[in-house]
């Protein structure tokens, strides 16, 4: 048997010894495994291998992925213009086309101390919660901040003041391993400055959010929303200190609140909401679902400056361009997982389960037979998250509450993907600010609930973290 085999056949069998009774074993991969998106997998690994259509998607259908795709791609315009299609751009915005937040569809980034826009991360603003706001936080989950409303803009047309300026530094912050190993992590410190409106309100609560990753989001669409709930249910019974919880949204299409499942606090309902809001907090840019510029009443040259709405009213993104940007972002298949056999990658997922990793990242769903999308139905999908709402401790937190999310809670991310993100993004940097540069770093600042798994992955040694790394960049 070749040394590398006996090596991995030696940690299996410390596995074996030390994983808690109740924690699977894994000793060949589990048949289907590697179809992360069940048939609408794609088997792409390279640059590009976030930005395919669902691979079960018919030919036909391929040509609305394709028109949906160039709006995603294509910059908007300041209004009026020729590009009738494409202008009312602003006139505050964070960015002036959707790939340039999902670069390839990918992960966004902090900004680096030379960049003169945050672009693909922006800061949602609140104040605190009071009753006299009662209708506004039920329809909005927040008070926005008076003055910059709830989305910090730091571009903005000519003749309009940007809202400021956005930059990061860090602190270092030093972790060490049971064995003696130490990792450095960088604690982010936001930086708003150059306000264009006046001083913010002085309790104002900031947070700063990359742009996720596209892959994957009508199949998180799919999951019956009852299977989401059980796993809620099923946590709360288990009484280990896992205590997802959903959260709870304004639907605005339905005029009621809904269970929540996109976005870094689960505060969107669903994919149509989460791009009508992306248009028009990212990009100012009206829709029929908000048929609004994204100003506030102080703001006067934001609310005065002009738009491309059409002549009736029309808004600036239509209907129909709405309708193929979210059968764009439906259809972003998932790529398929690499080296699901591998004996390394074997004992890493072993150990993802001895941390209990998979209390929080569920690694299985089958959608529902009545999705949006029939290419998308009755799938097994592998995502490795519940969409629920966990307590993630002090380490993490942005003190901001989102409905029923709290200042500590953050919705579990997909995992699915995550092993390519170097390949697609050009960089590793992980939560939802970005501070982990890389995933040992993102797993290490997991607290709250998740701290006991973190405590696990300390005891590691070397040979452990490698083999649970090398499970990670396998998703």
């Amino acid at each position: 048997m070749p040394r590398s085999l006996l090596r991995w056949s030696a940690l299996f069998m410390a596995l074996s010894l030390s994983a808690c009774d109740d924690a699977p074993r894994f000793t060949q991969a589990e048949p289907g495994e590697a179809r992360s998106g069940g048939e609408a997998t794609v088997r792409k690994s390279d640059q590009n291998a976030f930005s395919m259509p669902s691979a079960n998607l018919s030919p036909t259908r391929r040509l609305d992925f394709s028109v949906g795709n160039s709006f995603f791609r294509s910059p908007w315009v300041i209004a009026p213009s020729t590009t009738t299609a494409r202008d009312g751009l602003g006139p505050l915005f964070n960015t002036n086309g959707c790939q340039n937040c999902h670069i390839k569809d990918g992960r966004g980034h902090p900004p680096t101390p030379d960049s003169d826009n945050a672009v693909s991360m922006l800061v949602r603003l609140s104040i605190p919660n009071e009753p006299a706001y009662a209708k506004v936080i039920e329809q909005l989950g927040i008070v926005p901040e008076p003055v910059y409303g709830g989305q910090f803009q730091d571009m903005a047309v000519p003749g309009v003041a940007p809202e400021g300026k956005v930059r990061v530094e860090y602190e270092p912050l030093t972790v060490r391993f049971k064995d003696g190993s130490e990792v450095e992590l960088r604690k982010p410190k936001l930086q708003i400055t150059q306000l264009g409106y006046g001083p913010m309100h002085p309790d104002t609560r900031f947070s700063a959010r990359v742009a996720p990753p596209m892959i994957g989001l009508g199949l998180l669409e799919a999951i019956p929303e009852a299977a989401i709930l059980a796993n809620a249910q099923a946590q709360a019974k288990a009484g280990n200190g896992i205590a997802g919880r959903p959260n709870r949204v304004w639907d605005d299409a339905q005029q009621k609140t809904v269970l929540g499942r996109f976005g870094w606090k689960a505060g969107q309902p669903n994919l149509n909401q989460q791009n009508v809001h992306a248009f028009s907090g990212d990009m100012g840019l009206t829709t029929s679902l908000r048929p609004f510029d994204d100003c506030t009443d102080a703001q006067t040259a934001c609310k005065q400056a002009p738009n491309g709405n059409g002549p009736d009213g029309e808004p600036e993104v239509s209907d129909n361009i709405l309708r193929l940007v979210l059968f764009y972002s439906r259809n972003l298949g998932v790529p398929a997982r690499r080296d699901v056999g591998s004996p390394q990658v074997l004992a890493g997922k072993n150990l993802f389960y001895q941390a209990g990793c998979q209390s929080c990242h569920t690694p299985q769903f089958t959608t529902a037979v009545d999705a949006a999308e029939p290419e998308l139905a009755n799938q097994v999908i592998r995502p490795y998250s519940d969409l629920l709402l966990h307590d993630m401790g002090e380490g993490l937190a942005d003190n901001r509450s989102e409905f029923q999310a709290g200042g500590r809670d953050w919705r579990t991310p997909p995992l699915w993907g995550i092993g390519l993100t170097q390949t697609v993004s050009g960089h590793t940097q992980f939560l939802h600010d970005g501070r982990a540069r890389n995933l040992l770093e993102a797993v290490l600042w997991h607290g709250g609930e998740a701290r006991a798994a973190q405590q696990q992955v300390l005891s590691f040694n070397a040979e452990q973290r490698a083999a649970l790394l090398a499970f990670l960049n396998s998703l």
